[in-house]
């Protein structure tokens, strides 16, 4: 089947964003008198945004009575920060850059906040360069209901059939095939704590940004 789009997530599937984001996490524990935690403890949990870093650096989950006054802080301090070390992906530009030459459109689709995501992807040289940017906010609904990839491929013109979602969680796994996209898993991501990338279901799990040229059939 040819692929008309391809469609990726942000945070640890084109851009690197996990040091700012465990940065923020733990200049809000300095600011309360703890320690900082090991950026290895962190990392995992970066694809989750404020939900994950403030999981694992206090212990709290949404719906806790405290959880929206921290996840505001987190907020507040990353937003400030977000830019500092974060980078694309090794690796990533050669395969943009392949797909632009063979006049292939792809587009972003991220659970994070336009807020957040429209300026790291315009500061990082990904907007307006894609063809579509789907935020967490974009839709009633984020990943991993199939809502916003479904919202990616209309604003696009196309069937979700003709698309492929590539991603480092298995919610993102998860949202592709409920859409109808093919899914790829992107191992050189953040892959959360749960089961490992060959466990998603995936139609194919990558190593390194390179190897979706070749699947693809364009290297």
């Amino acid at each position: 089947m040819s692929t008309a789009l391809v469609l990726f997530d942000l945070d640890g599937t084109l851009v690197d964003s996990a040091p700012d984001l465990a940065g923020a996490a733990n200049e809000m524990r300095a600011a309360c008198g703890l320690a900082p935690l090991p950026f290895e403890r962190l990392r995992p949990h970066a694809g989750s945004g404020a939900r994950g870093m403030l999981g694992v650096a206090f212990g709290v989950t949404p719906g806790e009575p405290r959880f929206a006054a921290l996840r505001d802080d987190f907020h507040r301090r990353y937003e400030l920060r977000m830019l500092e070390q974060a980078a694309r992906f090794a690796g990533i530009d050669a395969v943009l850059d392949a797909l632009d030459r063979q006049r292939r459109p792809w587009g972003i689709v991220t659970n994070k906040a336009l807020r957040f995501a429209q300026p790291m992807a315009q500061a990082l040289g990904l907007w307006p360069r894609a063809a579509v940017l789907v935020g967490g906010d974009s839709t009633p609904f984020t990943k991993p209901h199939p809502a916003p990839l479904l919202e990616a491929a209309r604003r696009v013109g196309l069937a979700a059939a003709e698309c492929v979602y590539v991603g480092d969680d298995a919610r993102d796994m998860h949202a592709g095939r409920a859409a109808g996209m093919r899914v790829v898993a992107a191992a050189w991501g953040y892959l959360g704590t749960g089961a490992p990338p060959h466990e998603w279901g995936a139609d194919q799990v990558l190593a390194e940004p390179g190897e979706l040229l070749k699947w693809l059939d364009m290297a």
